[in-house]
């Protein structure tokens, strides 16, 4: 994998899409593309495409573009995808669950390991090939265990009291609890709002609304 330097959170959150995209193309036998041609899938400027890319050494030949197969695991390296990451999920109500339920992520390398709540109506219930366990249990399994990501699902309230735990135990929290967390040196967090998503598209339908209405009245 190509060394890479500092990179903007916005470059980040482009790769994921970079990546599905490029799957894509090898499905479909695409072995070569140019950054114009990647644009128009991506929705984003070829120019600002080379710019993404050479955030990490660049991986094109002037008036060759892009090998698709060799781009696809490169981006896969730099996701961490290559090598895998294990889980445990913290709250298994609803969205915990489907969480654990998703078979999309351990095609992409991620392996849950570990599954906790507080309800003991549902200990050793058994999803997807993991066994529920009680909270209380949680600081001495990541004692035992090597776990990268706590997938953090319940209410916010809870949160305060499972921090001490996982920090120093994990190397990042995806947290959807709404309980905003902040990352430090040691700890990479993605907090999640999955009505923030929601209101922005809410926002979108607004603006497509506004402007069909200013046609009408034209």
């Amino acid at each position: 994998m190509t060394e890479h330097k500092k990179v903007s959170s916005v470059v980040i959150r482009r790769l994921p899409r970079y990546y599905r995209y490029l799957g894509d193309l090898l499905s479909n036998g695409v072995t070569r593309i140019s950054s114009k041609d990647l644009s128009n899938f991506m929705n984003v400027t070829a120019s600002q495409i080379r710019q993404d890319f050479n955030c990490f050494g660049g991986f094109g030949q002037q008036g060759y573009g892009y090998n698709v197969e060799y781009l696809y695991n490169e981006i896969s390296g730099i996701l961490g995808i290559q090598k895998g990451r294990t889980m445990i999920i913290v709250g298994t109500g609803n969205l915990g669950m489907s969480i654990a339920g998703y078979a999309n992520f351990k095609k992409r390398g991620f392996t849950i390991v570990g599954l906790f709540d507080h309800n003991p109506d549902l200990y050793g219930k058994v999803v997807s090939g993991v066994e529920i366990m009680p909270i209380t249990q949680l600081q001495e399994f990541l004692e035992r265990k090597s776990v990268d990501i706590a997938v953090l699902t319940m209410p916010k309230e809870s949160v305060q009291e499972i921090l001490p735990y996982i920090k120093g135990r994990v190397k990042g929290i995806w947290n959807f609890s709404h309980k905003e967390i902040l990352s430090d040196d040691g700890l990479a967090v993605e907090n999640v709002h999955l009505s923030d998503s929601l209101m922005t598209l809410s926002c979108k339908i607004g603006r497509i609304e506004l402007e069909k209405n200013k046609k009408k009245d034209k």
